[in-house]
């Protein structure tokens, strides 16, 4: 609680910021060992050096933030950033003073499915989940957002980024890899779709992977499109998208739309289709167009269907996982 803002003593001084006894004022400077750099000091500011006094102190309150390691680190106003473009560990060293504070918001992308080849389908972007942003700390959110923040304590927490076609893993939350695509030969027996974050695109007549397997709620993927058919057989649905199901019908055949997201302080979209073939274009947020493009890295795009012969489809992209905190 905060120091008394009358009649204040270097004991409340030492009892809200620690310390040990003799109690040496000078111990207490801003940014010291014992008094965090800002602390609130309504009759402050306390200072860093030279002279200080017990009044400054006055309803001054020990204030901390969550400390911590991991990944590649930015900010945005008073929140931090760390963003996971490859498997390794969040290691919190210090929790907040106000529990409120010691919720993170997070997003996980699991890699995207591969897509297929001789006129195959595009490949299932990978599972996309995201929480609402922490209190105080508005920034846009992507429609699928949902869930809780997560409350981290002094630990380290393993982060895993899925390759193409693997889960990405943060504290309790998994993302589904996307569903690789149904490949064409051109010959019964035709091939479907295979499901995942969300499904691969089939091939011809089968159906097409079914996308959020498992299950969750808001859901983490959408199907792959399934082709109508009729001549000529050589073609492909595109793969499903974090928020739009991968195409049917007749060509063109592009992948699923992806998912936006402000959460790393800029406006991105993850999770997008692969495109099927014969024609078609990747869904946004770095699903591959036909011709074996692959998904863009650390997007969890699904990779392209490749149009022709010979050759296989587009390898899915990587995923990535980002957290977001106050530190300040």
């Amino acid at each position: 609680m905060p120091i008394p803002s009358t009649n204040t003593g270097l004991s409340d001084i030492q009892t809200e910021f620690g310390g040990c006894n003799p109690i040496s004022i000078s111990e207490y400077y801003s940014g010291g060992s014992f008094v965090p750099a800002g602390a609130p000091a309504p009759n402050g500011p306390i200072p860093s050096s030279g002279q200080i006094s017990i009044g400054q102190f006055r309803a001054a309150e020990n204030v901390t933030f969550i400390t911590a390691t991991g990944g590649c680190i930015s900010t945005s106003g008073d929140y931090k950033i760390h963003k996971f473009t490859g498997s390794g560990t969040f290691c919190v060293s210090g929790i907040a003073s106000d529990p409120a504070n010691n919720n993170v918001s997070w997003m996980v992308v699991a890699g995207g499915g591969s897509g297929a080849g001789r006129y195959g389908g595009g490949g299932g972007a990978g599972g996309f989940r995201e929480s609402p942003s922490v209190a105080g700390g508005s920034y846009s959110t992507s429609p699928l957002a949902g869930g809780s923040a997560i409350p981290v304590s002094v630990q380290a927490y393993p982060v895993t980024v899925g390759g193409g076609g693997s889960p990405s893993v943060f504290s309790s939350i998994t993302s589904t890899r996307g569903g690789p695509a149904a490949g064409g030969n051109g010959d019964p027996p035709y091939n479907p779709g295979t499901p995942g974050g969300s499904g691969g695109g089939n091939y011809f007549i089968p159906p097409a992977g079914t996308g959020n397997d498992p299950p969750v709620a808001p859901p983490q993927g959408n199907p792959g499109g399934k082709c109508n058919p009729g001549p000529p057989a050589d073609k492909s649905g595109g793969g499903g998208g974090a928020t739009g199901a991968g195409s049917g019908g007749f060509n063109p055949f592009p992948g699923g739309s992806g998912a936006t997201t402000s959460i790393s302080g800029a406006s991105v979209a993850y999770a997008g289709g692969g495109a099927g073939a014969p024609q078609g274009t990747g869904g946004n947020g770095g699903g591959g167009d036909t011709q074996s493009d692959p998904g863009d890295p650390n997007t969890g795009g699904g990779g392209g269907g490749r149009n022709g012969n010979p050759g296989g489809g587009g390898g899915g992209g990587s995923g990535i996982v980002i957290i977001r905190y106050k530190y300040q």
